[in-house]
């Protein structure tokens, strides 16, 4: 076959290939991180429940005035509130808005296991973004295995509390630790969504939930456990 038929059949082909590569739909993001923690609007700009299509959805962010944490995986919607430095309470409910929050549905994924030398959230935003170069984003994705450490935050903010700057956020967070626990994450990627959904120095925003859903919130640090980790990537 000559050099230029060869051509012409990448051409032809190339749309073909681009759509099966990316035949899951967009992320949806409503909403920014920004507007939240520089210009206070803590109020709520997404009813969880008015998404439409709830089947296979996936979704995160913080709740309304930043009263808790925001997470949904395979249709179920998880809140998780307070209830002191020690304690959260989990449930599960979409009655809950959120003042930025970024979903999508998810029908099928490509399930891998993480290499062993990603074991911090670093290492898999380098991870993520060598290997999914040529991938539709932003994306969502998961990860589910053993965490050998963890850390994760709940939003807490007091009734009335008002927000100029990021400090005055971050001052309300309730952290939570995590040791060699069984759990499931579902993170957002992009490279072009920082201080919209991601800070301004991360390409990634996940939420944890423990595998007994008595903990979920904001993952901050994580040790993963080598070998343990599936990840799933979506297909469509």
């Amino acid at each position: 076959m000559s050099l230029k038929k060869i051509i012409i059949l990448i051409i032809i082909l190339a749309p073909f290939t681009i759509k099966a590569q990316q035949s899951y739909p967009d992320v949806i993001v409503v909403g920014q991180m920004k507007d939240v923690m520089w210009n206070g609007q803590l109020y709520g700009k997404l009813q969880l429940d008015t998404i439409p299509q709830k089947k296979h959805l996936y979704g995160l962010g913080p709740a309304a005035y930043l009263k808790g944490e925001l997470m949904i995986m395979d249709g179920k919607s998880y809140v998780s509130t307070v209830v002191n430095d020690t304690t959260m309470i989990v449930t599960s409910t979409y009655k809950a808005q959120a003042p930025f929050f970024a979903y999508t549905n998810v029908n099928k994924w490509i399930e891998t296991i993480l290499p062993d030398s990603i074991i911090n959230i670093q290492q898999l935003e380098r991870y993520l973004d060598a290997t999914t170069l040529n991938q539709k984003r932003p994306y969502m994705f998961k990860l589910s295995g053993v965490v050998a450490d963890a850390k994760i935050h709940v939003f807490n903010l007091p009734e009335g509390a008002v927000v100029k700057a990021p400090e005055d956020a971050k001052k309300n967070q309730t952290y939570f630790k995590l040791l060699n626990e069984q759990v499931d994450i579902v993170g957002f990627f992009s490279t072009n969504h920082q201080t919209i959904f991601t800070h301004h120095d991360t390409y990634l925003h996940m939420h944890l939930l423990k595998a007994d859903h008595q903990k979920m919130g904001h993952l901050d640090e994580v040790k993963f456990k080598a070998g343990s980790i599936h990840l799933f990537l979506p297909q469509e």
